[in-house]
């Protein structure tokens, strides 16, 4: 999973790149209002799960911040990190348009919990274990079964499997694949990916991912 990490306390900010790391999540880390506000809305380009937003920024207010960006109609998932704990502010930031609200300091497996129970929200699943046609993926194990069967899948393909499952019911576009494989890189080529395409054929079994000619794929419900 791929999040946005806004927080302008250098050892902080790198202390949660690192244990996120450590725990499957790549992320981008920016300090300021500006190239927040410049990464969310180029979010069509830039596949985001969610965004951990702190409060108190160098050049201005993240829950103002908040406030524009659901004014717009961007709806990614927000999770607030912040040490304001008074129920004033926790109200404010969930009438503002906050997915979830934590109070620092808190421990990184909560963090990590809470981004993917916004991620299952955000992508329409009820339980722990998203369940999409005949598959049955596990996000925090990286585990893929078909009708139950333990399916052996590499990194490249769990995570392939996972965008097509984030956003189950739409044509995912190939490119939007390749930067969910390498969203801190350079995309993986198209050839690349359609290889990946075939080995998951070959595992999930044929009529699993379907090809939307000139467009890209989708798990088959």
């Amino acid at each position: 999973m791929h999040i946005l990490l806004v927080e302008d306390d250098l050892e902080l900010g790198a202390e949660l790149q690192r244990a996120l790391m450590s725990r499957g999540f790549t992320s981008e880390w920016v300090r300021q209002i500006k190239d927040a506000d410049a990464f969310v809305q180029d979010h069509s380009e830039f596949p985001y799960v969610c965004v951990l937003l702190d409060l108190g920024l160098p050049d201005g207010q993240g829950m103002d911040l908040l406030r524009r960006w659901r004014a717009r109609g961007e709806s990614v998932p927000v999770i607030v990190l912040t040490a304001r704990d008074a129920v004033e502010s926790r109200v404010l930031g969930l009438d503002a348009g906050a997915d979830d609200y934590l109070i620092k300091p808190v421990a990184v497996e909560e963090i990590a919990s809470r981004i993917r129970a916004v991620a299952r929200r955000a992508a329409g699943q009820a339980a722990a274990i998203w369940t999409v046609g005949c598959l049955q993926i596990d996000p925090e194990k990286r585990e893929v079964r078909v009708d139950g069967r333990h399916v052996a899948l590499s990194p490249k393909e769990f995570l392939i499997v996972f965008e097509l499952a984030r956003q189950s019911g739409k044509v995912v576009p190939k490119h939007r694949i390749a930067q969910a494989i390498a969203p801190l890189g350079q995309p993986m080529d198209f050839g690349a990916l359609e290889f990946h395409i075939h080995n998951l054929r070959r595992k999930l079994g044929e009529d699993c991912v379907r090809t939307v000619r000139g467009v890209g794929y989708c798990i088959a419900e």
